[in-house]
């Protein structure tokens, strides 16, 4: 039986494969099975190297689920994302209530290119935003948006997009194998924070929009691929989404409820507001083909 997992169709024939390498080679270690799982099923990132930690997630799902057997740990895992301890950064918290005008032209950089902001950004998100933060893995975009005077005004990090969203893809209008082809050609705006002594009327759309202008070409810099479609789940128990309405972005609908490691098919959190935001005209076209 076909399985889905991270967002993709596992056959049984490449279970099998799995298992053969298993029995085959019962001196490699996770690591060494996980690589050649790569090797096998073509997985690499944009920039050709493989992605051997999502296949380890994957080999460990299929043996919760009793498909396999996977051979013993040589050593204890160290999950140094979830440990991670963030240190405290400097930074000014003076109220910051102009207007819009005054702020004005504001400075938006991403990480990447400006790698000795990371650490107040980091702070900054684990300080303020409700869902907190302390790291980031994936294909991601992280920004940091400051007005003419260099005083920090909000954070915008975008991620993996959702493997399923029942509103999101109906929207779209692909089915499971486009969605499985092309889900990277989508990215999460994970978390948008305005800093919590700045109340600036129309700040935040406007951010919105200086971002969203750039997103494509730094998605396409730093990856070497396209990106099509932006989406983000908004908690209405906390907020309109108002912000995302007046940057032109389309609620679609809301989510189930469901996590996404859920093996229940029963709701575990809150729905949410689904927005999508399209980012040139056309983009179906490239997510459904």
């Amino acid at each position: 039986m076909t399985v889905k997992l991270q967002g993709r169709l596992i056959a049984p024939e490449q279970i099998e494969i799995v298992r053969q390498l298993i029995v085959e080679h019962p001196d490699w270690s996770r690591w060494r099975l996980s690589r050649e799982v790569c090797e096998r099923w073509g997985w690499r990132d944009p920039k050709g190297q493989l992605q051997d930690m999502a296949a380890r997630a994957l080999l460990l799902k299929l043996q919760a689920r009793g498909l396999l057997v996977l051979p013993a740990p040589r050593q204890r895992a160290s999950n140094r994302m979830r440990h991670k301890q963030l240190r405290p950064v400097a930074h000014g918290c003076d109220p910051i209530g102009d207007e819009l005008a005054a702020l004005r032209p504001l400075v938006v950089h991403e990480l990447s290119q400006w790698p000795r902001e990371a650490d107040l950004f980091a702070w900054l998100l684990h300080q303020y935003h409700y869902l907190s933060y302390t790291s980031t893995v994936g294909l991601n975009l992280q920004y940091l948006v400051s007005d003419r005077q260099g005083r920090p005004l909000a954070c915008l990090l975008f991620g993996s997009a959702a493997w399923q969203c029942a509103a999101r893809d109906q929207f779209i209008g692909w089915d499971a194998a486009a969605r499985q082809a092309h889900l990277q050609a989508i990215t999460n705006n994970t978390r948008f924070l305005l800093l919590p002594w700045v109340v600036v009327p129309g700040l935040a759309s406007h951010v919105l929009g200086q971002v969203l202008r750039r997103v494509r070409r730094d998605w396409r810099r730093k990856y070497a691929r396209p990106l099509e479609l932006i989406e983000t789940f908004v908690d209405t128990s906390r907020f309109t989404g108002a912000c995302y309405r007046a940057a032109n972005w389309l609620a679609v609908g809301t989510t189930t409820g469901r996590t996404r490691n859920d093996q229940t098919n029963r709701p575990q959190v809150p729905p949410k507001a689904v927005w999508v935001y399209p980012l040139r005209p056309g983009f179906r076209a490239h997510l459904c083909r």
